[in-house]
């Protein structure tokens, strides 16, 4: 069965049989899968009142264990926001009673950011509804290509310089 990236890359091939077009399967398919997933996962996000930014520092202060609490730099680096968007999406969790900056008990200098009790609660109810959402989505794969997908994943990321450091 063709699906339109076959289209485009058999086009791009006729068009110009001079080029190695195959990246475009990868690649474009990367990018058309991206868009079906960010749509289903906004979809999940929105029933609890959040966005991917917001569910994503929350989960992450969720998974970071109790206290639940990390510096916004430390916050930054172990979720998935920018640095020009932690503060405001901080702004605005913390204007919802989900989180809270508080002084370090260490150095009264340094501020936390520390998940609310609130904040806590949407989290846990939130994260099971995204989880159904994955696994939906990857219903079409069996658990073996499921791991050799991430696998693969994992590799090319790796490869473009994307790593835990």
């Amino acid at each position: 069965m063709a699906d339109h990236v076959d289209r485009v890359v058999e086009q791009w091939a006729a068009e110009r049989p001079d080029l190695d077009v195959s990246p475009m399967a990868v690649i474009g398919r990367l990018k058309r899968l991206s868009r079906l997933v960010e749509s289903e996962l906004r979809r999940t996000f929105s029933a609890h009142g959040l966005d991917a930014a917001s569910f994503d520092v929350l989960a992450t202060l969720r998974r970071s264990g109790p206290p639940y609490r990390l510096t916004p730099t430390g916050l930054m680096h172990a979720s998935m926001v920018t640095s020009g968007a932690v503060t405001q999406r901080l702004d605005r969790l913390e204007a919802r009673g989900l989180v809270a900056r508080v002084s370090s008990e260490s150095d009264g200098r340094s501020v936390l950011v520390a998940l609310t009790d609130e904040g806590r609660e949407l989290i846990d109810r939130a994260l099971p509804d995204h989880l159904d959402t994955e696994h939906r989505l990857l219903a079409g794969l069996t658990g073996p290509q499921r791991a050799a997908l991430a696998e693969s994943l994992r590799t090319l990321l790796e490869s473009l310089g994307d790593s835990a450091d």
